[in-house]
């Protein structure tokens, strides 16, 4: 590992956010996936939620080389999905052109949030929508009623991420110790992780530099 990719490595790592995220339910375009998942990255999100049947299709799709950055976490049902995300007490946002939604940019970003995304032609279901604590929309001047889904995600996660980086969200790590040391080895040393949860070992330490401190498991 050259050391000042590992402290690149590092420094992305610290300016993660872990209680701000996205579900995506049911958009069986891969593209549009792995466009919110480059978004995830670019805004320091740790992972993104999908309520769909094939996430493995996403490998066939273009991600701009962060798709093991950003863990992607597949729900089987959508009530799973958000029992889950309420469980970690985030606040669920709902992108929906719906008459009581509120503009995108009134919603304080800063508190924990999961940013909830349908598919382009219906949008989200009305289980979702019902689940939601606030529902929001883009202004629109044109004839169209929406924007693409990837791109209505980039406009409002990056407005949460201007809302974070003001609040000083980006300045200090907020990643838990323990999930912190094993993201950045297995960020890394991927094949290296890869044997160690084969064999059921340990990660090894890593020193300032990145240099794998401990002997890996044969």
């Amino acid at each position: 590992m050259d050391a000042r990719r590992f402290h690149r490595l590092r420094a992305a790592l610290e300016r993660r956010q872990p209680d701000l995220t996205a579900l995506m339910e049911n958009v069986h375009k891969p593209h549009n996936l792995a466009a919110v998942l480059r978004t995830c990255d670019a805004v320091g999100a740790l992972e993104i939620h999908t309520v769909w049947p094939r996430p493995e299709r996403l490998r066939a799709f273009a991600t701009g080389g962060v798709r093991r950055f950003v863990t992607l976490r597949s729900h089987p049902t959508l009530a799973e999905g958000l029992a889950e995300l309420r469980a970690r007490g985030l606040s669920l946002v709902a992108a929906h052109p719906a008459a009581r939604a509120v503009d995108f940019r009134s919603v304080d970003y800063t508190r924990p949030t999961a940013l909830l995304l349908g598919q382009e032609r219906d949008g989200l279901s009305a289980e979702a929508l019902a689940a939601a604590d606030v529902t929001v929309a883009i202004p629109m001047s044109g004839l169209g009623a929406s924007l693409n889904v990837s791109v209505a995600a980039a406009l409002i996660l990056f407005e949460a991420r201007r809302q974070r980086d003001e609040a000083g969200l980006y300045d200090r790590c907020r990643v838990e110790p323990e999930i912190y040391k094993r993201t950045l080895f297995e960020w890394a040393y991927p094949r290296h992780a890869a044997l160690c949860r084969k064999r059921g070992a340990p990660y090894p330490r890593l020193g300032d530099s990145g240099e794998i401190l401990e002997p890996l498991p044969r």
